[in-house]
């Protein structure tokens, strides 16, 4: 009963971390921070939640995330210019125009004609200028994406800085979340200190 008590408690210790933890991230990022490509690339992100203006996006080195047909998000290099080598900024993106672009691209074009005429024609939205408002992938998530992507640009011709900034498109501070777990961590806390041994 007391190894139970004493789990109960972690638990709760757990809930309450991870629910400060995203009201803190809320907190300090109440609208995003607008910041131009240059400057991040420069200075390194002033806060989580951005909107990264005057970036040009490049759909031609792309990455699936899956890795099959069925794509879930890409990885795409957000440059300062569109002749841009070292990528040094990434965006994780879900957006269903630019799946369905990079697929019908790969896997609809089957001679070289045909892709460079899907290429010219889409050329705007391959290489364009494109704001993008996220969140900052950080923690065990970017690590994990940081090594799995190190290893798929030994595979291609990608350059890729040591401390690529990836940023996840769409993505807001979950406030909600943080107060969800933030009470029902408490409670539980309350809950379980203040009940009698053995009871």
């Amino acid at each position: 009963m007391r190894r139970f008590r004493y789990t109960l408690i972690a638990v709760c210790l757990v809930l309450l971390f991870l629910g400060g933890h995203d009201l803190l991230l809320w907190y300090n990022n109440q609208a995003p921070r607008q910041v131009t490509i240059d400057t991040l690339e420069r200075a390194g992100a002033p806060r989580e939640w951005l909107q990264i203006v005057n970036g040009y996006q490049d759909l031609d080195r792309a990455i699936s995330t899956s890795g099959s047909l069925e794509m879930e998000a890409l990885l795409i290099p957000l440059l300062t210019t569109p002749d841009q080598k070292l990528i040094k900024v990434l965006i994780e993106t879900r957006n269903p125009h630019l799946l369905k672009l990079f697929q019908d691209y790969h896997f609809l074009t089957d001679t070289l004609t045909q892709k460079q005429d899907f290429r010219r024609k889409h050329d705007a939205e391959f290489s364009g200028q494109r704001e993008v408002t996220g969140m900052l992938v950080a923690g065990l998530i970017a690590r994990g994406n940081q090594q799995k992507l190190f290893k798929l640009a030994k595979e291609t011709d990608l350059e890729i800085a040591d401390d690529v900034i990836f940023l996840s498109e769409g993505k807001t501070p979950e406030k909600w979340r943080g107060l969800f777990f933030t009470v029902i961590g408490l409670l539980g806390l309350i809950r379980v200190v203040s009940r009698k041994p053995g009871s």
